[in-house]
């Protein structure tokens, strides 16, 4: 798989993802669907091989608004945006001068986004486990019940309640650890931060 293929399939995979989940499990994770309605922070991803060697690493920002609205802002040297205005997910290859589009309910049901930019229904999709705790992170980890998911599993880390970690293994292998900073739960935000034009001279592929 080329880089650029595989940054555009990886994409795919992190589409929005926080929230808050605390330490007795799954019935808090659908408490926090009820409670938070937005979010704001920062995040630096970074990517391994099947070995553990560190292949790519990107900083960026990310905004949540429900329903099901997210923005995912890669900056230089990867630039990319995802971008669900409720209804369609664009992701939008700044390099590539392309906006691949789906639709959010093929986005939300097979990805990690449903965790957290979905709703209290997650368990359909997913298979909550609670893990143990690890270096101060209360720990839960979800599969996905469809086998063509993408991803193999995901396992989110919060600490006193506050999203911080969020670390994913995808059908080749690979692992992507994020680590979120200045996160702010329920910020007023402007729903144009969810609407997205396509550019110009842009290619459009997908739906």
């Amino acid at each position: 798989m080329n880089n650029r293929l595989f940054r555009l399939c990886l994409c795919w995979m992190m589409l929005g993802a926080t929230g808050h989940l605390w330490a007795d499990g799954v019935d808090d994770l659908k408490r926090f669907y009820q409670q938070a309605q937005s979010m704001r922070a920062a995040f630096t991803q970074t990517v391994f091989d099947q070995k553990g060697r560190k292949i790519q690493e990107v900083n960026g920002s990310m905004l949540l608004l429900r329903p099901n609205k997210f923005r995912w802002d890669y900056q230089k040297p990867y630039e990319q945006q995802i971008i669900s205005d409720g209804r369609q997910v664009f992701l939008f290859d700044i390099d590539l001068q392309q906006v691949t589009v789906r639709t959010v309910d093929k986005v939300l049901g097979t990805s990690p986004a449903a965790l957290l930019a979905g709703g209290p229904n997650v368990e359909e999709s997913f298979r909550l486990t609670r893990l143990q705790d690890f270096e101060g992170m209360q720990r839960v980890q979800a599969k996905p019940k469809q086998k063509d998911s993408g991803f193999q599993v995901v396992i989110i880390g919060f600490q006193q309640g506050t999203l911080a970690d969020m670390r994913l293994v995808d059908a080749f292998g690979q692992s992507t650890h994020i680590t979120f900073s200045q996160v702010e739960l329920n910020p007023a935000l402007n729903p144009s931060k969810f609407l997205f034009t396509v550019p110009k001279g842009v290619d459009v592929v997908g739906e």
